[in-house]
């Protein structure tokens, strides 16, 4: 029998048994009332009695114990209904997983694939660069490059003038120049105490904002804007719709959509956006809110995209302010300001405004990450870029000598320390770095790009001041140096045997690359 059918059973012999126990309650009252009427027999109607009352106690209790199986029976038919929902319930979980990991797999081979074509692009593109910088030499010999008093602008494209900035979407100079990507546009999170990330704006950053910024990064790179913009779009007018027209995640979004525009050269509609960016963090943030500053400083470069230097200056200024304020003068954030403002004056032809914030951008980067980050080296050559602009070429040549001295004395500890612990440990081995007819390891130049685009500046140099031999030489040495150290070191030894002629050259100026800090 089922379950179903004993139940049904149950019940029948429960109303059966109530039956019998008012028909035995019906015949102890006759019983009872003969009892009272008559005199005769009163033994035997006492015994009748006790018998239907021990008959009747039985019934009570066999239909106490129909209850308990009934009720029991409920039981187990609601734990099976459970049961049941907590096995499709485990199903779908299930089945979510199983989706879930696919969708895993397939995000980190995509990742896997675009890492090694960005790893493929950045070789090429170097490559590139550094052939169209001894192009523009050529044409800089024929047709000097000047600065235009009237209009403080000068050849020099804005796009290679901005430095990365925490928040600003940059184009990546040296190994990835024309393959842009977007910077941290909420800034870099760092840990609070509770263990959640929040952002140096003040605010916590939506986790969906930070997902939807790192698609937009990789459709961009990829020049899919019409992926991207209408991502932007969309997340926006959801944002709008959640959390009102007025806040700071709309201004953030505000902010993504306007730096894909001008990525696009869409000047005029990436302007509109950062200024309603700008208006709504001034109002939910305050004036003085390094979220402001952000979005100041990314006008400022699309100023600066549009020739408009003296504008994009005061933006600049005022963005270099509220980091003074709210994070100090010696943070590494105001030196990546004070980079950008310098480049702005030195399109408008005010070095020695440039100078200045070049050397404090510089005394801000030793003081907080160490003389041998590689901020400082980036920032040094751009001092020197600046330095050849004004022919002041024994100034500039002592700057690319000094960071490439300084990288070689690094490396020299960096080959001491293997050294000694290969001495310590004389049966371990170091990797098979050690170079011996150099005396070099081959992990040599752990700032490797910078010392390249320091070695294609100062043959530059050298080509200016005729020593053709030792410029074709050193251009010759950086091209190769990505594959074969052994080049950077042939080149260092160059430099160290090359003096700067003291007669300097006449009225054209040079064309560097100014590294991104």
């Amino acid at each position: 029998m089922s379950q179903d059918d004993i139940l049904q059973s149950t019940k029948t012999v429960i109303q059966g048994l109530e039956a019998l126990k008012n028909e035995h309650g019906k015949m102890l009252e006759n019983i009872v009332g003969s009892m009272q009427t008559s005199t005769k027999d009163t033994n035997k109607i006492e015994e009748k009695a006790g018998l239907l009352r021990k008959s009747m106690d039985m019934i009570e209790l066999g239909i106490g114990e129909a209850q308990v199986m009934m009720q029991l029976g409920n039981h187990l038919q609601n734990l099976e209904a459970e049961k049941h929902k907590l096995r499709t319930q485990v199903k779908r979980l299930c089945q979510e997983n199983a989706w879930l990991r696919d969708e895993l797999a397939s995000s980190q081979k995509k990742l896997h694939d675009c890492e090694q074509s960005n790893a493929s692009y950045s070789v090429e593109l170097e490559h590139l660069k550094f052939l169209k910088d001894i192009k523009q030499y050529d044409l800089n010999d024929n047709n000097s490059s000047t600065i235009n008093p009237s209009s403080g602008q000068t050849n020099d494209l804005v796009n290679d003038l901005f430095p990365t900035d925490d928040d600003a979407y940059i184009d990546q100079q040296n190994a990835n120049e024309r393959n842009q990507s977007y910077a941290d546009l909420m800034m870099t999170p760092s840990q609070s105490a509770s263990g959640s990330f929040i952002s140096s704006t003040g605010y916590e950053i939506p986790a969906r904002l930070k997902t939807l910024h790192n698609l937009v990064i990789q459709y961009a790179s990829q020049g899919r804007y019409e992926v991207a913009v209408p991502l932007c779009r969309q997340a926006l007018e959801d944002l709008e719709k959640t959390s009102g027209h007025q806040h700071p995640d709309v201004a953030t979004m505000l902010n993504i959509l306007a730096l894909v525009y001008r990525d696009q050269s869409k000047f005029k509609e990436a302007a509109a956006l950062l200024n309603d960016a700008l208006a709504i963090r001034e109002k939910t943030l305050g004036h003085d809110h390094p979220a402001v500053a952000a979005t100041l400083n990314n006008l400022a470069v699309l100023y600066g995209k549009r020739n408009k230097f003296k504008e994009a200056e005061v933006l600049c200024k005022r963005a270099l302010e509220i980091r003074e304020k709210c994070l100090g003068p010696l943070h590494p954030d105001v030196a990546k300001q004070l980079n950008n403002l310098a480049l702005l004056c030195q399109n408008q032809g005010k070095y020695d405004e440039v100078e200045s914030y070049y050397k404090r951008a510089i005394e801000i980067y030793i003081k907080t990450l160490g003389i041998d980050d590689p901020n400082v080296a980036k920032t040094k050559n751009n001092l020197a870029s600046a330095y050849l602009k004004q022919q002041k070429y024994k100034e500039a040549e002592q700057i690319y000598k000094d960071v490439l001295t300084r990288a070689q004395e690094k490396d020299l500890l960096n080959k001491s320390a293997i050294a000694t612990q290969q001495q310590e440990n004389p049966s371990g081995t170091t990797g098979g770095n050690y170079d011996a007819q150099g005396g070099w390891y081959k992990t040599i130049l752990t700032d490797q790009p910078t010392v390249t685009t320091t070695l294609k500046n100062l043959s530059l140099l050298y080509r200016r001041q005729g020593k053709y031999e030792a410029a074709e030489t050193l251009e010759t040495c950086a091209a190769k140096a990505r594959k074969d150290p052994q080049a950077i070191i042939q080149a260092l030894n160059i430099v160290k045997q090359t003096n700067l002629n003291t007669q300097q050259p006449s009225a054209s100026t040079t064309t560097t690359t100014t590294t991104p800090s």
